[in-house]
């Protein structure tokens, strides 16, 4: 990804934020991504980039401390200060960090879900809402997701990933294997495939 000069890099220690370079087609929308308890952020960096190159999109990865982002009581806007040209917000997270993103889903224009759910309740706001999810993620598992559903809002978009799992194999973080990931049976390459064009898609009906 580092030597894609599609994409620019840069990394204050608040997050890391990946844009489409001068000249590559901006849209103006972003997604404050959080990533899961203890995963580093740059794990995230490769499954997001296609977001940058294929649609456009900025993307801020979160450096909470400790690597704990449930516990980072920052509000939303410490990231949306990083990249101060974009005009509309996502927010979504990885496992923990996708219960962390639902916290703060009130001051942006989306939600997304990665292998996480809402402990919050949801389901009244008209806030859009995509939900990524493993068909083999045993940590976040399908039953899981189902049994939290009611506290998405009705239209929210749900997708279980045939054979991905929670984090191993870069399935939703190349960070390595943790116990109770799953084990995965789709590539990298088609479940990063999926995110892009999910997300973008998303993205793409954002006022």
């Amino acid at each position: 990804m580092r030597a894609d000069d599609r994409i620019a890099i840069a990394d204050d220690g608040a997050g890391i934020v990946l844009a489409p370079a001068p000249g590559e087609g901006a849209t103006g929308t972003a997604l404050v991504f959080i990533p899961g308890a203890k995963v580093d952020p740059w794990a995230y960096a490769a499954l997001l980039s296609g977001l940058v190159t294929d649609d456009g999109l900025a993307v801020v990865i979160t450096t909470p401390g400790l690597n704990l982002a449930f516990f980072d009581l920052r509000p939303l806007s410490t990231f949306t200060g990083l990249a101060p040209d974009v005009g509309t917000w996502m927010v979504g997270g990885h496992s923990l960090g996708g219960v962390r993103a639902c916290q703060l889903a009130s001051d942006a224009g989306a939600l997304v879900l990665f292998a996480s759910y809402c402990a919050n309740d949801l389901s009244g706001s008209a806030l859009p809402v995509l939900s990524l999810a493993g068909s083999e993620d045993g940590l976040s598992t399908p039953q899981m997701i189902a049994d939290a559903r009611h506290l998405l809002p009705a239209d929210a978009t749900m997708i279980e990933i045939p054979g991905a799992s929670h984090a191993s194999h870069a399935s939703f973080g190349d960070d390595g294997a943790h116990p109770g990931d799953g084990t995965p049976t789709a590539t990298d390459a088609e479940v990063s495939a999926v995110v892009t064009d999910q997300v973008g898609e998303l993205a793409s009906r954002l006022p």
